[in-house]
């Protein structure tokens, strides 16, 4: 048998499931999941396209594989958890993983749920901490689809600001400030404060964060006929 050919036999024992969809995750974080192809993805692994039909049925199964895995990355609430810090550090992790794979919200909202026990265990886990917390069915929905919509904006945000760094935005900022004079002195101000004692990306997560949970506790408790306490008491 030719040495090429027993390489290639090689290479097909070893390919698996996992190993394509990670193949195929690393794809997509370098040039975005618009230029995933099974070609591509077989060319990536030394395999012909249609080797990858043994591991992933079609590619929709490869783009569910990707999104499970992505979500595999994100801390998920543990039973008994203290509803405001599980919901904190599902957010945190969730900023974290999305931001390593930036392609993966936009996926994971196209895809259809019902085909994943993944994604089904997800949003089980999420919506039931809020539940066991006291919110009801359609208050607990509420509350994981706000702060969703406050976590995705930030990502976004995030990603398309202009600066990723104190000395980015040190050269951003004296660039708008040249440009603004004294036409806009709300955003000049704003701009130069920003200059001067930094900005964070974290930080300001947290802070949006905070205002979101706290508002929600305070929404828990009133409709539960209870005192709001506030922080710290």
């Amino acid at each position: 048998m030719a040495e090429g050919a027993r390489s290639d036999r090689t290479t097909r024992t070893r390919l698996t499931r996992e190993r394509v969809l990670r193949a195929a995750m690393t794809l997509a974080d370098a040039d975005g999941i618009d230029r995933l192809s099974m070609r591509r993805l077989g060319r990536e692994l030394g395999v012909e396209a249609m080797s990858l039909y043994n591991h992933v049925a079609n590619k929709d199964d490869l783009l569910d594989g990707i999104v499970d895995f992505v979500l595999g990355e994100i801390y998920l609430p543990t039973p008994g958890e203290d509803w405001e810090e599980a919901m904190r550090k599902r957010a945190a992790s969730a900023r974290t993983v999305f931001s390593r794979h930036p392609w993966a919200i936009g996926l994971l909202e196209a895809r259809h749920a019902d085909s994943s026990p993944m994604r089904l265990g997800y949003y089980d886990s999420v919506l039931g901490t809020l539940r066991e917390a006291g919110f009801g069915p359609r208050p607990a929905m509420r509350a994981f689809s706000i702060i969703d919509s406050f976590l995705y904006g930030f990502i976004l945000q995030e990603q398309s600001l202009a600066f990723d760094s104190p000395e980015s935005l040190d050269e951003v900022g004296a660039d708008l400030l040249r440009q603004m004079a004294e036409q806009y002195p709300h955003l000049t101000e704003a701009t130069r404060h920003a200059m001067e004692s930094g900005y964070d990306f974290e930080t300001e997560f947290e802070f949006g964060l905070d205002l979101i949970i706290e508002a929600l506790e305070r929404k828990l408790r009133s409709d539960a006929g209870e005192p709001h306490s506030p922080a710290g008491d």
